[in-house]
């Protein structure tokens, strides 16, 4: 089972790696093209109205809440996908092993937030809290696959656990303070939906299209019910019966949206959501706002302080230990890749602001604040590999 679970992990790592370099580019591509003469044309493409309509149901979003609100419902599908198997096979299925991932993923999320909160209290810019608390896992282990293959396996493990409980801290925060007015019939009928699926999953019955299309009505549900309608995705996911003998329905869906998720719902999400024109006059002044420092001294500071400090104090309590393959050194630089918000932290930022120039800000603090904590960390990883290899040499 052990060495099984490492093969899946080393090619989930290696589609990752590609994922967070391709996530870069369609980044960069974006800005490049939100700054140009067509710029002005491109986001107004996004705010165009694609109208619907299904069996007597009509829906009219946006091109942006199509991809953030419906896309990204399938990529909050194989979020709950992952984490179920995680906490039935993986790295969280004992206590021993999830202890320090999650104490630093707790660690990574409070504290964050309370520096955006110390800088934003008592102002309109203080639902912004959960901006930096949030790890974007394709960018992170596309960073750390830059250090070449010095790194253990177990550090790659420790920030994809890590990187996965913060999805379930995201959709957690999301579900309960991101929801401002809230329709109980529709919110009742998808949570009576949501337990005809798990009356489904004990009855052990497995044909997916049973699961999917009572799904999709939980995802309009949702939508309707001004719960956000991505969380039908981490529900549908729990819902999917998983078999720990063997592949599974829940294993082969995973399977298959894996690749699409990561290479084409992402990438396009980055292309909707980062398309951020640059402010005309300096960008130094725009950044000194409380709600951009709090984005970036949390996501940058924040992040390392938390994933740092939580295990430290629990090894040092003699409550846990430190993995093999995993030194504090190592640990400290997962701390500043932990600090790549990105995906959840974008998405956060359209649920957290009105106020299209305060999304903006967020979103270019986001990318800063990624930046910087994926240069430290990954020269962090590459002074750990030198300090290896002359130690080698020396021996």
């Amino acid at each position: 089972m052990i060495d099984k679970f490492t093969d899946v992990f080393k090619r989930f790592f290696e589609s990752e790696k590609i994922a967070g370099l391709f996530l870069l580019f369609c980044t960069i591509i974006s800005l490049i093209i939100a700054n140009s003469s067509v710029g002005a044309s491109y986001i107004h493409f996004m705010h165009r109205t694609i109208n619907l309509s299904f069996v007597g149901v009509a829906l009219n979003l946006s091109i942006e809440q199509w991809v953030n609100d419906g896309l990204m419902a399938i990529f909050f599908l194989m979020v709950g996908l992952e984490v179920k198997r995680e906490l039935l096979i993986g790295e969280l299925a004992s206590f021993s092993s999830a202890i320090l991932p999650v104490a630093a993923a707790i660690g990574g999320m409070i504290v964050p937030s309370l520096i955006h909160f110390a800088f934003n209290h008592g102002t309109p810019t203080q639902s912004g809290f959960a901006i930096p608390m949030a790890t974007d896992i394709a960018f992170a282990l596309g960073i750390l696959s830059l250090a070449g293959n010095k790194v253990p396996t177990a550090v790659k493990v420790f920030l994809a656990a890590l990187a996965i409980i913060d999805d379930i801290g995201a959709v957690l925060v999301i579900a309960f303070f991101y929801t401002s007015t809230i329709s109980f019939i529709h919110l009742g009928a998808a949570l009576g939906i949501f337990l005809l699926l798990l009356v489904f999953n004990k009855l052990q019955i497995k044909r997916l299209f049973l699961y999917i299309i009572p799904g999709i009505v939980m995802w309009y549900c949702l939508l309707k019910s001004g719960v956000h309608a991505t969380i039908a995705g981490v529900l549908l996911g729990f819902a999917i019966p998983f078999n720990t003998r063997g592949r599974n329905i829940s294993y082969k869906l995973q399977h298959a949206l894996h690749k699409p998720v990561t290479f084409i719902i992402v990438p396009i999400f980055a292309l909707v959501n980062t398309a951020i024109p640059l402010p005309g006059g300096s960008i130094a002044n725009t950044l000194s706002g409380a709600n951009a420092l709090g984005i970036i001294f949390g996501l940058f500071i924040g992040k390392v302080s938390g994933i740092f400090l939580f295990p430290y104090l629990l090894t040092k309590t003699g409550k846990a230990s430190l993995q093999e393959g995993i030194t504090w050194r190592s640990l400290l630089g997962l701390g500043f890749l932990g600090g790549i918000g990105f995906t959840m932290s974008m998405f956060i930022s359209n649920l957290a602001f009105n106020d299209e120039q305060t999304i903006i800000t967020s979103k270019l603090s986001i990318l800063i604040a990624s930046a910087l904590s994926a240069i430290t960390g990954l020269l962090i990883f590459n002074i750990n590999a030198y300090a290896a290899k002359r130690k080698d040499v020396q021996a």
